[in-house]
């Protein structure tokens, strides 16, 4: 039931953010769209959406069109059906407003409990250790938002790290529901602050930019990127891992589920190596740039892309929409940063 009330509060909640993003001058416009033409647009929906060189030359001389042209076609053609920006705006306003909120009620849950400021806490009196009600709400609002966002995935944009957070999501489902059931919610808890503590920044870094505030985005995604290093890098090998690994293995010894739950827990710390280091080449970028550049999970394509592809038809057109958003979720072409 939580998971249909989080799908009806989302779509619900564009009735606040698009006011919102109007009188900051959004527009509900979308990408150019590609002109009419039914040999291309049968190409595009029975044979490829990214034709070769090959058929690029083939489609050349069928119409007489120079392969830029047709390049270009293709490329409007993908992006057509992108959500527009107020679209954009209003999906990344209801996760700031999801993922402040809730941060800010696990830090005020968590600051008065014991098990905050002593890890080793999580493991006395395991596993007879009472649930409460806020520990429960707790728990299910972020259950029942995790698993909207894997519904919402195969519905939403196909980005470059699709797979990526599809595992993601995967590991944190699991996470949540496998420390429930096993009574681990204190240490669990710990977990959930710790990722909800960069990612109200990363939304408002999106918000900024799609209101094309470009100062404010850079400034709120360079705060992300040390946020996210710090707490994903440092906080949560050094304090979660550990007491996960070490702490409860010296205080209640190799439980059954003991490989399990570190297992998940190690998956989410790949997860985070690969992020930090796509967060590094941005913020690489911007430093040599000047401003936060495009986001490498981008899924709108530029312009200048295709001109580059152009250089050798032999590798057809070059997209940046095959599977992969944010995450850090990409939206805008290049020369701005964009969304996980």
């Amino acid at each position: 039931y939580l998971i249909l009330i989080w799908l009806f509060l989302w779509n619900s909640f564009r009735f606040i953010a698009k006011p919102c993003a109007i009188n900051l001058g959004i527009q509900d416009s979308g990408p150019h769209r590609a002109q009419p033409n039914a040999i291309l647009e049968k190409v595009f929906t029975s044979i490829t959406k990214s034709p070769d060189g090959k058929r690029l030359e083939g489609l050349s001389k069928q119409l007489d069109w120079d392969v830029r042209k047709i390049q270009r076609w293709f490329r409007h053609r993908r992006n057509q059906d992108k959500p527009t920006t107020l679209t954009k705006f209003c999906e990344s306003m209801w996760r700031f407003t999801f993922y402040l909120s809730i941060f800010l009620y696990g830090i005020k849950f968590l600051w008065s409990a014991p098990w905050f400021w002593d890890t080793r806490q999580c493991w006395y009196n395991y596993p007879f250790q009472p649930l409460t009600s806020r520990l429960y709400y707790y728990y299910i609002l972020e259950l029942a938002f995790y698993w909207s966002l894997m519904f919402s995935q195969f519905t939403d944009i196909k980005r470059k790290d699709f797979l990526i957070m599809f595992v993601h999501h995967l590991a944190t489902i699991g996470l949540i529901t496998f420390s429930y059931m096993n009574n681990m919610v204190r240490v669990g808890t710990l977990v959930l602050c710790l990722h909800d503590a960069s990612d109200f920044l990363l939304e408002a870094a999106k918000l900024a930019n799609y209101a094309k505030y470009q100062r404010l985005c850079d400034a709120f995604f360079m705060l992300f990127g040390v946020v996210f290093i710090v707490t994903r890098l440092g906080i949560f090998p050094f304090w979660i891992l550990n007491t996960t690994l070490f702490e409860s293995w010296d205080l209640i010894g190799p439980y059954p589920s003991w490989w399990l739950f570190n297992g998940l827990l190690i998956t989410l710390q790949i997860l985070h190596i690969i992020w930090s280091y796509l967060i590094i080449r941005i913020a690489y970028k911007a430093l040599v740039r000047g401003k936060v550049s495009k986001d490498d999970r981008s899924d709108v394509e530029s312009s200048s892309e295709e001109e580059e592809a152009t250089s050798n038809s032999t590798k057809g057109v070059f997209s940046t929409s095959s599977n992969g958003s944010n995450r850090i979720n990409g939206h805008v072409a290049s020369g701005q940063w964009t969304e996980e």
